[in-house]
């Protein structure tokens, strides 16, 4: 038995609305709500609220070897497509870039509190060994110890290979596990086509019945600029029109973007039980929309927060787009409390990939959790320090990190890994 016990915070954050003192106890990786353990390792949480381990519930984790490229700001979506497209054209992508990239796109994600990501891979080059690029993000993820949702995506990819890819994928890292989940929790498969702009029904129907067979979810993004336009011009109706038509609006589904919907497209979301992932970081500076939080979670739809990736945001630092989430959202209806996007952050992402006892810091949740340091002076006169951590002190790291009751990120710094090993990597990797 291993137990590990956090003690000593000004406030635990156990889910949304609920928040205590007191220790939290993690026994065998999960949160117990029995006394500690004699023999238990204590961390010292003094000066920290602790909040559940977050989960970026939308990301392009080969896009870490692709920020800040020039031509790629402030440009309408049909333009940035294309230009990523050839910055992944001359950069050759397989299995090593594969997990390069992951690899620095998950410490940075554990280094700012972001203890899963699903991981949106859209970019599979003609005659690409996809089994072995997933596995280079799984390895990535296992070797810092991140949990990763890998989802096998498709853009433009011919449809029966992408489908055949999908179950190759499916086969080799999750064969027979419920739900496409590793009995240790710490991998996830899903399938998803990036959306309909660039990808016809025949990718979505064969996508879907490989997830039915391997009790996948799925997920597809939706009503971005771009993705509407193309449906207009291509089919003469809306994505979500499409997605209901093929079958995609349903309870095992997760819709990221969501920037351009009606009142009347919310319900029937709602109705079909789809989930949502909201990705202000990526789409307010590009310009391609702000989604109605407010509207799509009292319509009771779930809704989730993810980065997006590299390409577009820059940053895989959730917490930041949480802040980012909150400031904006007042454009678009009523603004958002902070205890709201933490949620969304942690519980509602999490909610998005079927992962329930990710998130939250209840008796039987994973043992996933932050300490974040509030005494220092970028929290000096607030009055509540859990929606401090939001509102103050933009880019914030949190001082200890925990995934699975191990300890992997300690006073700020990987336990795991080599952040300059990392970094320099990448950088030799992309020539740059």
């Amino acid at each position: 038995m291993t137990a590990l016990v956090i003690r000593g915070a000004v406030a635990v954050v156990e889910a949304e609305g609920r928040v205590r003192t007191g220790d939290v106890v993690c026994v065998d990786g999960v949160v117990v709500g029995t006394p500690a353990p004699a023999d238990a390792t204590v961390i010292d949480a003094s000066g920290c609220v602790v909040t559940p381990g977050l989960v970026n519930a939308h990301h392009h984790l080969l896009q870490t070897a692709f920020r800040t490229l020039p031509g790629t700001r402030g440009i309408p979506m049909r333009d940035w497509l294309p230009a990523m497209a050839n910055a992944y054209s001359a950069a050759g992508v397989d299995p090593e870039l594969t997990g390069i990239a992951a690899r620095a796109g998950l410490a940075e994600a554990l280094l700012s509190g972001v203890t899963t990501v699903a991981d949106h891979h859209l970019t599979w080059p003609a005659s690409a060994d996809t089994v072995a690029m997933a596995r280079a993000a799984a390895d990535a993820a296992a070797g810092l110890g991140a949990r990763l949702a890998f989802v096998r995506g498709a853009a433009r990819d011919d449809p029966q290979e992408a489908a055949l890819s999908a179950e190759a994928i499916a086969a080799a890292l999750v064969d027979g596990c419920p739900g496409g989940v590793t009995d240790d929790g710490m991998l996830q498969v899903a399938v998803g086509p990036a959306g309909v702009h660039s990808d016809p029904r025949e990718t979505f129907a064969l996508l879907a019945e490989v997830a039915e067979r391997r009790g996948l979810r799925r997920r597809t993004q939706a009503n971005e600029v771009v993705d509407v336009e193309i449906a207009l011009d291509r089919y003469g109706c809306r994505p979500l029109d499409l997605l209901e038509d093929w079958g995609w609006l349903a309870p095992d589904v997760t819709l990221a973007h969501l920037c351009g919907v009606t009142d009347d497209e919310i319900a029937r979301i709602a109705a079909s039980g789809v989930t949502a992932t909201h990705a202000p970081g990526c789409d307010v500076p590009m310009g391609w929309g702000v989604a109605p939080v407010a509207k799509l979670r009292d319509a009771g739809i779930p809704v989730g927060l993810g980065t997006s990736g590299g390409g577009s945001n820059d940053a895989g630092h959730l917490l930041a787009d949480a802040r980012l989430a909150m400031q904006v959202s007042a454009l678009v209806g009523p603004q958002l409390a902070a205890s709201t996007v933490l949620s969304m952050a942690t519980e509602g992402s999490a909610d998005g990939l079927g992962r329930p006892e990710l998130g939250r810091l209840i008796p039987g949740s994973a043992a996933d959790l932050c300490l974040w340091d509030v005494s220092g002076v970028a929290d000096a006169g607030v009055a509540d320090p859990v929606a401090g951590l939001v509102w103050a002190s933009p880019g914030r790291r949190p001082r200890t990190v925990v995934v699975a009751g191990r300890v992997v990120v300690v006073e700020g710094r990987l336990a795991t890994d080599d952040e300059a090993e990392i970094t320099a990597r990448l950088f030799e990797r992309v020539g740059r």
